[in-house]
């Protein structure tokens, strides 16, 4: 597989605070990853340099063979890299049919390659909704919502602009342990479509069904990176992140 994510010796600083230190990470096409790191490890800041909500002063990130230096958050999702948030944060005014129709106007059809017209849009919104279970809801309001169904609805929503790679930030916090299956059912369902993904999670049986490789962040720095079970057995990894 080829790399499709290539992020080489990244930093970013807040002040005389290092945020992250010389970052190097790959994500190969159609890979599932899981990132993990207790809370403060530079996962957050490591997504929003890689999505362009924050940029980073050093280092280099690459994706489908191209440089994003320089490019807006809503350039890179145009460009097939998209992310849904730890809090959903739908347009509460606007139906579940109509918060997916924004992502297909301003993403899908600003690409070069596509136009879609309104009843391939109309069509588009309730075929995804329908993945994931909320067919029947497309008229209804983000309120009406259960917690879980607005984690799907984020999850629509980062589908809507047709990623490369999808980055699900902490989908499943707050969830039971049935609802954490659904989200994990459907990240593997949207990963075998052709979708590579990386799970940012503390639910650790949750990460170990999901990742095919694990990354550990801790204090800025990438402590570990490779095989699920190797990864969570690393002196370093339990001392820092399990504490055990």
């Amino acid at each position: 597989m080829t790399a499709l994510l290539e992020v080489a010796g990244l930093g970013k600083r807040f002040g005389g605070f290092v945020a992250l230190e010389s970052i190097d990470l790959e994500v190969r096409q159609g890979e599932r990853l899981g990132l993990i790191g207790p809370n403060g490890s530079g996962k957050s800041t490591l997504v929003n340099c890689i999505c362009g909500t924050l940029r980073n002063e050093i280092g280099k990130v690459r994706f489908a063979e191209e440089s994003l230096d320089g490019l807006s958050a809503h350039e890179r999702t145009r460009r097939g890299l998209a992310r849904s948030f730890q809090l959903p944060r739908p347009f509460a005014s606007l139906s579940l049919a109509e918060n997916i129709r924004i992502p297909l106007l301003y993403t899908v059809n600003a690409r070069a390659t596509g136009h879609l017209s309104r009843a391939a849009i109309d069509a588009r919104c309730l075929e995804l909704l329908g993945e994931v279970g909320l067919a029947g809801k497309a008229e209804r309001l983000p309120r009406d919502l259960t917690q879980i169904e607005m984690r799907k609805l984020e999850l629509a929503r980062a589908m809507a602009a047709e990623p490369k790679l999808l980055i699900a930030d902490e989908a499943m916090a707050g969830l039971s342990h049935g609802e954490v299956d659904e989200i994990i059912a459907l990240l593997i369902r949207l990963n075998a479509e052709g979708v590579t993904v990386i799970m940012i999670e503390h639910i650790m049986r949750a990460v170990m069904e999901f990742s095919q490789r694990l990354a550990v962040l801790v204090a800025g720095r990438k402590i570990a990176d490779g095989p699920p079970q190797d990864v969570v057995r690393d002196p370093e990894v339990v001392r820092a992140y399990l504490g055990e």
